[in-house]
């Protein structure tokens, strides 16, 4: 899935011993040559750190910003840089379509929480099931993770290249 150009990049593989405020004005003196920075975003949470959000004004700032300084070494570390999934907020705000996230996450509670309930009940179904046909033979348990989308790839020969893979994996 291609991810459309944004004013908003996304930074990730930065050091994350670097203190918040170091890193931040760190960002804007390298991404500042590229054009007008709205806004920095750099959070130290356990799910956040090493990796930060750039939102500049234009969208073409932000792509040469982001064709100049793939895989820049910063702070011993090179950066990897892509566009954003989605707008940020400043930039939903000044376009007008900002919707609040505190609904959508409303939403997406209720919605999970009925089909936990869905599964709950079908799983129920089951080990009923399960129960009697356990006196009768011993069945496979398949354990209840959730699905994993990425594919690590190894001792793949030197001129494998991106193009090759993403030809024989997108058939």
């Amino acid at each position: 899935m291609d991810i459309r150009p944004n004013q908003t990049i996304y930074i990730n593989n930065i050091n994350d011993k670097v203190k918040k405020e170091e890193l931040k004005r760190a960002l804007y003196a390298l991404f500042s040559q590229f054009g007008q920075i709205v806004d920095i975003v750099a959070l130290k949470t356990m799910k956040m750190r090493g990796q930060a959000f750039v939102i500049f004004k234009e969208i073409t700032c932000a792509t040469s910003a982001l064709r100049q300084l793939q895989g820049f070494p910063f702070y011993g570390k090179p950066m990897r840089i892509q566009y954003a999934k989605t707008d940020s907020d400043i930039i939903s705000k000044m376009r007008g379509t900002f919707a609040d996230k505190e609904k959508k996450k409303e939403k997406k509670k209720a919605k999970t929480q009925e089909q936990a309930a869905a599964n709950k009940k079908a799983n129920q179904g089951t080990a009923q099931v399960a129960t009697s046909n356990s006196n009768q033979t011993s069945t496979n348990q398949v354990p209840d993770n959730p699905p994993n989308y990425i594919l690590f790839l190894t001792n793949l020969p030197e001129e494998t290249n991106e193009m090759m893979l993403s030809m024989l994996f997108n058939q």
